[in-house]
């Protein structure tokens, strides 16, 4: 019975002291919060986990619109006015603004991106913005359907039309004035 009565003190004790030292390393400023520094414990793998069930509960499951050339083409010009300083165009080296960033944000129209993501993620992504990552929200500023517009671009980032594709070009540096 003393072994028990030993093992409950030692639980208890645990519990106290274990959220102490967490909340110690905080308010005491070991935490690392330079976006050059490297990540905490822990903080990516409990970050993903976070945002991937929050986003997969409450997600769009259906476009209310069609990925075709109209809406893929508009999606580009919003892609290319909003996102492409901090996610970048195809071929193009990242922003000083990506390059401070942390966590460093995915390069949507080169490799993968996320075109293996549901629309419904990206648009719940671009509709509420991600916290503590740079990714602002966009529900206030775009319509519903320009939402939708760029979240089917970036869906559809590896098989676009020539005109999207064009509007995503990076532009030609210009000439420096001599």
């Amino acid at each position: 019975m003393k072994t028990f009565g030993t093992f409950i003190a030692g639980a208890i004790l645990g519990a106290i002291l274990v959220p102490l030292a967490v909340y110690l390393y905080f308010v005491t400023g070991k935490a690392p919060v330079a976006t050059t520094a490297p990540p905490m414990p822990f903080e990516e793998m409990l970050a993903h986990k976070a945002l991937n069930a929050h986003v997969d509960r409450e997600m769009p499951r259906k476009a209310p619109i069609e990925a075709n050339e109209a809406n893929l083409v508009a999606g580009a010009r919003i892609y290319r006015d909003h996102c492409s300083v901090c996610h970048g165009l195809a071929g193009q080296g990242e922003s000083a603004i990506a390059l401070g960033m942390y966590p460093h944000p995915p390069k949507l129209m080169e490799g993968t991106g996320v075109t293996d993501d549901e629309p419904g993620e990206s648009y719940w992504k671009v509709a509420n913005g991600i916290r503590l990552t740079g990714m602002p929200g966009f529900g206030r500023r775009l319509s519903e359907t320009q939402i939708w517009q760029v979240s089917l671009l970036v869906a559809d980032a590896d098989k676009l039309p020539k005109t999207a594709k064009d509007l995503l070009a990076p532009a030609a540096p210009a000439e420096s004035a001599k």
